[in-house]
């Protein structure tokens, strides 16, 4: 998809979100007290990066995008979409951003065409301009466009969502959870679609409870917790916080006990035929462990390493009372 004249014309900014430190309280009702959502919240998006943002329930996600989007007043704090200011520069913020949300918020009796072209005169796209059925080709919805939208899988619908969003030519595609509730094979058929939006040049921002999705899509992840950032960092070096790993050795002939030459290492026996070893890799311990295990008679069949996963780190700094924030 072509860039709009108005988004040609605009220099390129580095950052296609910028947050300083955003904060958002709801008043307390009744007997309910005041809530503070979000706290001293800072987050830098880079142009063209595929972005996630990732977090618990209650942790802030939404409210923040309710706050990019327009949807929620912000308390404090400042809010950019591609360079523009969201109090200063409201529509041109708001033109510059497409959120795709959790909910499947389509007519039903409306066609996907007809959905797409009632979308782009909301945001004044003149008729000659409208790339309604180039969207649905870019989302794998040609063959659908004049097919009720109630008549749609699920998964048909979710990229109906995201088609809507597309309508403006945003250089910025917020998707909120746009995966939930879908099976595997609508999962995996919505990545290839978003790795092509993004291969584009479109920058997404994506929150998903789905952390195999976010390590698989985002080349940058931030987690917040309680409001607060956590961890801001690429998804490669997120990974690589947790020093720790195992090799699963398949052994040839079965054991009844560790043997006494590995009690150095942190071994356990899951089965009289595999034996997990936990090391640490900044340690460079693999060919000590190799020689520790040969040194015990060992004849070793197969082997196989067990990854460090997001979840782990994901686990890891949201759990327990209150994080640092991530500088």
């Amino acid at each position: 998809m072509n860039p709009s004249p108005a988004a040609a014309e605009m220099v390129l900014p580095d950052l296609a979100v910028e947050i300083r430190d955003l904060n958002k309280s709801y008043a307390g009702r009744g007997k309910r007290p005041a809530k503070q959502a979000v706290t001293d919240f800072s987050l830098e998006v880079p142009r063209g990066s595929f972005f996630g943002l990732l977090g618990p329930n209650g942790a802030g996600k939404s409210t923040t995008i309710n706050i990019m989007a327009g949807l929620v007043k912000k308390t404090s704090g400042t809010v950019k979409i591609w360079d523009c200011d969201i109090d200063k520069e409201e529509r041109r913020a708001r033109c510059a951003i497409g959120v795709v949300p959790q909910e499947l918020n389509l007519d039903p009796f409306f066609t996907p065409y007809e959905l797409l072209e009632v979308q782009a005169g909301l945001y004044g796209v003149p008729k000659p301009e409208r790339r309604t059925m180039e969207i649905l080709e870019v989302v794998g919805l040609a063959d659908k466009a004049n097919a009720y939208a109630r008549a749609l899988s699920g998964g048909m619908r979710r990229r109906l969502l995201i088609a809507k969003a597309l309508v403006h030519t945003p250089p910025v595609v917020v998707l909120d959870e746009p995966t939930a509730g879908v099976d595997v094979e609508l999962r995996q058929h919505l990545w290839r679609h978003l790795r092509e939006l993004n291969a584009r040049g479109t920058t997404i921002l994506l929150t998903t409870h789905y952390l195999e999705e976010a390590e698989a899509l985002c080349d940058r992840i931030a987690i917040i917790n309680h409001g607060r950032l956590v961890a801001c960092d690429t998804t490669r070096a997120l990974l690589r916080r947790i020093d720790n790993k195992a090799v699963i050795l398949t052994l040839a002939h079965p054991l009844q006990d560790v043997p006494a030459a590995l009690n150095g290492l942190h071994t356990t026996l899951s089965t009289p035929t595999e034996l997990h070893i936990n090391y640490r890799p900044s340690a460079g311990a693999m060919q000590g462990i190799l020689d520790s295990v040969r040194a015990a008679g060992i004849t070793v069949a197969d082997l196989r390493t067990d990854e460090v996963e997001l979840e782990d780190i994901f686990l890891q700094l949201t759990t327990g009372s209150s994080a640092t924030a991530a500088q």
